[in-house]
C-alpha cells in the first residue's frame, strides 16, 4: 500500500465541479432513458376539500399529439395501503388545493400543458379548514415525533418554579408555512421494461424511492431501480417519495413508453411538501443572576388530514440550556393541507427561533449580556437525558464569535446607535443539532494498477459529497485522490440512508473507512500488502447509530452574531454583517465546510426577513406559489459574513468524528437577526419574517 498525505480536512475543490460547470453531469431532466420520452402534464384541484362530480377529458384526447389522459377511472391501479397522498389518480376525493386529479401524456411539453387546461372537471367542494391557531378543541398530542422523538417532556415543577421565579419571560413567537425551492424542480423519468421499473430522479436517497415504488406498484425492490448521481438542491424536499415519482411510473406503465415529469414552480408549493407553521410559547423563569430555574417550551403546528407530520420543534430546548424544572410539549392540527415533510433544520429551525429569542428577552430583562446569560446556563451534563457530552464546545463558539465580531463594545440597551437614518443593533443566538449515524454498506474493489472503485448509494445534493467521500476514500486506503473512483446515487450500488439529518457524512464515511479497514487488512494478512492479480473486492459497512449513542448526548454548537441596520422611514431591514462559529466535529473539507455553514447562515437571514407562504384561509389556497412572490434571500441581502469553526476531536460520534454540518447553520440564524432588529429599534418582532410593514406596526403597538 502507498502512504499519501492526509486529505481529510484540505480544501480540496469540487471533483464534480467541472462537470457541471460544462454541463455534462447529468440532473434528472438529462439522463438518456434509451429512448425519446413522451411528457406529462397534471391537473390539479382548484378546491382544498372536496370531491370530484365530473370529469370530461374528451377535448384534450382529441388533441393531435396526446398519448393520454388518465384520471381515476382508468388509471392503473395502485397498491391499496399506500399512503393517500401516493395514491395518485386512485380516487375523486380531494383532500387539498393543488393535489393531482388528472393527468395528460403527450409528445411535447407543450402539447402536454395544452390538453391538461382543456381537461373538465368539476367538485362538489366542502369549505377547508386551513387556519392554525392555539385554541382550537382539535389539537391533539401525536404518539410520537418525527426522529423518533418523545412528543413531550416534563421533568420538576415547571409552573411552580416559574411562579417562584424573580423574573419571567412569557412570549409566543410564530413561524409561517415555508417551502424549501431548490434551484432543480423535481422531475423524474420513468421506464418500465416488463415488470422492471427504472426512474431517473431529483433525490435525496434512492433507496428510500425504491421502497415508495415498490410499495405503490406492488414490486420486489429488487424490480425497481432508481438514479440520481446529481441532485441539483433539495433542502429536505427531496427526502421522500412523493407523487411525482409515483405519476411518472403511472404515465409510463399506461402509455408502455419512458415519460419524464418535470414539476413546474407552482406545483413545487403543493406537491412536494412544506415547512408546517408553528406557534410556540416560551416561558423562561430564571434568579437574579441570570440562572434558569425553568423552562417551558410548548408547541402548536399542522398536519396533513390525510397524513401524520410531526416536527420536532422544542427538542433543542431539551439539550442546550441547564435548568431543574423543563417542559416540552407538542401539538397538532390535522388541517385541509398538503402533506409537510422535512426542511433544512426540521424541527431546529423554528424551535431555535422562539428558544433563542426567549433567552434574548430574558437578558433585557435582567440588563445582562446576552453571551453571559448563556454562558451561566451552560450545563455540564445532557439536562434531560443525565448523560455526558460526547463533546461540547458551545461556551468557546461563544466566545470565539464574540471576539471575531467585536462583541465586548456592544452598548446592551436598544435603540442607542444611529448612523444617519440607520438604526444599528447587534445581536446573538446559539445554534445546536444532533450529530447521529445511520446503517451504510459499501463496496471497494482494488485492482492491480492501483486503482480503487468504492461504491455506495450516497446523495449529493450540492453539499459536496463527491468530493468529501472521495477524499475519506483516499486517506483511509492510503492512495492518492486520483486513484479513487466514487460511484454514487444509484440504487443498485450498496445500501445507504439518504442525505438528510446532517446523517450522510458520517454515516457513508464511516461505512467507506470500515471497508477500507478490512481491505487493507486483507491485503496486508493474506496477500503480502499487495492487491492480486484478480484483484479483490470488500463489502462492508456500518449497523447504525454510533454504540456510544446510548451513553452521551451527542450534538454539534455554534453561535451567531449579527448587525442589523433598520431604515427609520421605510423599516428597510439589512444585515451588513454578520460571524458564526461552529463545533462540530471533524471538518473533512474544508472549502465545501465553509460553504455549507454559510449557506445554513444565509438560509436563516432568508427566514428571518423574507420567507413566508400566504395561503388563503377561505379557498386554502397558497396566493404566492412562485419565486416572484415568494421571496428568498439574494446576493443584495447578505453582506460580510465571517465563518469559522474551532478544532474539535469527538472518537465516540463515529469512525471518523465527523458531526455533520449541512443544517447546524440555519438552528439560531433567524433569532440573531431578529435579536439584533430588536437591539437596533427597541421594537420586539416574535412572528416572523421581519417585514418593513411590521416596524410600523410595532411603532402603533407602542
Amino acid at each position: 500500500m502507498t502512504t499519501t498525505e492526509r486529505l481529510i480536512g484540505a480544501a480540496v475543490p469540487r471533483i464534480d465541479g467541472p462537470a457541471k460547470v460544462r454541463g455534462t453531469a447529468p440532473y434528472a431532466f438529462e439522463h438518456d432513458p434509451g429512448e425519446r420520452f413522451a411528457h406529462v402534464a397534471v391537473v390539479l384541484s382548484t378546491v382544498a376539500r372536496g370531491r370530484v362530480s365530473a370529469l370530461d377529458p374528451a377535448e384534450a384526447e382529441g388533441m393531435p399529439g396526446v398519448l393520454a389522459v388518465l384520471t381515476p377511472a382508468n388509471a392503473p391501479r395502485l397498491a391499496d395501503d399506500l399512503e393517500p397522498d401516493l395514491a395518485v389518480l386512485q380516487s375523486l376525493d380531494v383532500h387539498y388545493r393543488g393535489q393531482i386529479v388528472a393527468a395528460v401524456v403527450a409528445e411535447t411539453s407543450e402539447i402536454a400543458r395544452d390538453a391538461a387546461a382543456r381537461v373538465r372537471v368539476e367538485y362538489a367542494a366542502e369549505e377547508p379548514d386551513v387556519a392554525l391557531s392555539v385554541d382550537r378543541a382539535d389539537l391533539y398530542a401525536p404518539e410520537q415525533l418525527m426522529a423518533g422523538f418523545a412528543t413531550d417532556s416534563v421533568i420538576g415543577d415547571v409552573d411552580g418554579a416559574l411562579a417562584a421565579a424573580a423574573v419571567t419571560v412569557d412570549a409566543t413567537y410564530e413561524t409561517p408555512t415555508q417551502h424549501n425551492n431548490p434551484i432543480e424542480t423535481h422531475t423524474t423519468i420513468a421506464r418500465w421494461d416488463g415488470d422492471s421499473l427504472t426512474v431517473w430522479d431529483a433525490n435525496q436517497g434512492p433507496h428510500t424511492i425504491v421502497r415508495g415504488l415498490a410499495q405503490a406498484f406492488g414490486l420486489d425492490p429488487a424490480q425497481v431501480r432508481v438514479v440520481s448521481p446529481y441532485v441539483g438542491g433539495a433542502f429536505g424536499s427531496k427526502a421522500f417519495p412523493h407523487p411525482n415519482q409515483v405519476m411518472a411510473a403511472l404515465a409510463a406503465k399506461a402509455v408502455d413508453r419512458a415519460v419524464v415529469y418535470e414539476l413546474t414552480r407552482p406545483q413545487m408549493f403543493t406537491l412536494v411538501g412544506h415547512r408546517t407553521p408553528t406557534i410556540q410559547r416560551v416561558r423562561l423563569g430564571a434568579d437574579a443572576e441570570g440562572r434558569l430555574t425553568a423552562i417551558s417550551h410548548e408547541v402548536v403546528e399542522h398536519t396533513s388530514r390525510i397524513s401524520e407530520f410531526a416536527e420536532q420543534t422544542a427538542t433543542p430546548t431539551r439539550v442546550l440550556y441547564a435548568a431543574p424544572h423543563r417542559r416540552t410539549t407538542h401539538r397538532l392540527a390535522r388541517l385541509d393541507v398538503p402533506p409537510p415533510t422535512i426542511m433544512r433544520a426540521p424541527g431546529e429551525t423554528p424551535g431555535m427561533f422562539a428558544l433563542e429569542s426567549a433567552m434574548d428577552e430574558l437578558a433585557a430583562e435582567l440588563g445582562l449580556d446576552p453571551v453571559e446569560l448563556r454562558i451561566r446556563n451552560e450545563p455540564a451534563r445532557d439536562p434531560e437525558r443525565d448523560v455526558p457530552w460526547s463533546s461540547r464546545n458551545l461556551v468557546q463558539c461563544l466566545r470565539t464569535g464574540a471576539e471575531r465580531f467585536g462583541w465586548a463594545a456592544r452598548d446592551h440597551r436598544p435603540r442607542q446607535h444611529t448612523e444617519g437614518r440607520w438604526l444599528v443593533g447587534t445581536g446573538v443566538a446559539a445554534a445546536t443539532y444532533p450529530a447521529r449515524r445511520r446503517k451504510a454498506e459499501c463496496r471497494i474493489a482494488a485492482s492491480g494498477d492501483g486503482r480503487y472503485v468504492v461504491e455506495i448509494d450516497a446523495s449529493d445534493i450540492g453539499t459536496g459529497a463527491w468530493t468529501a467521500l472521495s477524499q475519506i476514500a483516499a486517506d483511509a486506503l492510503g492512495v492518492g485522490l486520483d486513484d479513487v473512483e466514487l460511484r454514487i446515487g444509484d440504487s443498485r450500488l450498496p445500501f445507504a440512508g439518504g442525505a438528510g439529518g446532517s446523517t450522510g457524512l458520517a454515516s457513508w464515511g464511516s461505512a467507506i473507512v470500515l471497508t477500507a479497514r478490512e481491505l487493507r487488512r486483507q491485503l496486508d494478512d493474506e496477500h503480502g500488502g499487495a492487491v492480486p492479480g484478480e484483484g479483490l473486492t470488500v463489502d462492508g459497512g456500518v449497523e447504525g447509530a454510533s454504540p456510544h449513542a446510548e451513553t452521551h448526548s451527542m450534538h454539534s454548537f455554534g453561535a451567531h452574531f449579527v448587525e442589523v441596520r433598520v431604515d427609520r422611514d421605510t423599516g428597510e431591514v439589512r444585515v451588513p454583517r454578520a460571524a458564526s462559529v461552529y463545533a462540530a466535529g471533524r471538518i473533512v473539507n474544508a472549502r465545501t465546510a465553509r460553504s455549507q455553514f454559510l449557506g445554513g447562515f444565509i438560509m436563516g437571514l432568508s427566514m428571518a426577513l423574507h420567507e413566508e407562504t400566504v395561503t388563503d384561509e377561505r379557498l386554502g389556497h397558497y396566493v404566492n406559489h412562485d419565486l416572484a412572490e415568494y421571496h428568498v434571500a439574494t446576493n443584495a441581502d447578505v453582506g460580510e459574513i465571517d465563518i469559522a469553526w474551532i478544532d474539535e476531536d469527538d472518537a465516540l460520534v463515529n469512525e471518523l468524528g465527523v458531526k455533520g454540518i449541512g443544517e447546524i447553520g440555519i438552528t439560531g440564524a433567524a433569532a440573531a437577526v431578529a435579536n439584533a432588529y430588536w437591539h437596533a429599534t427597541g421594537l420586539r418582532v416574535r412572528d416572523l419574517p421581519i417585514t418593513p410593514d411590521k416596524y410600523f406596526r410595532e411603532l402603533g403597538a407602542g
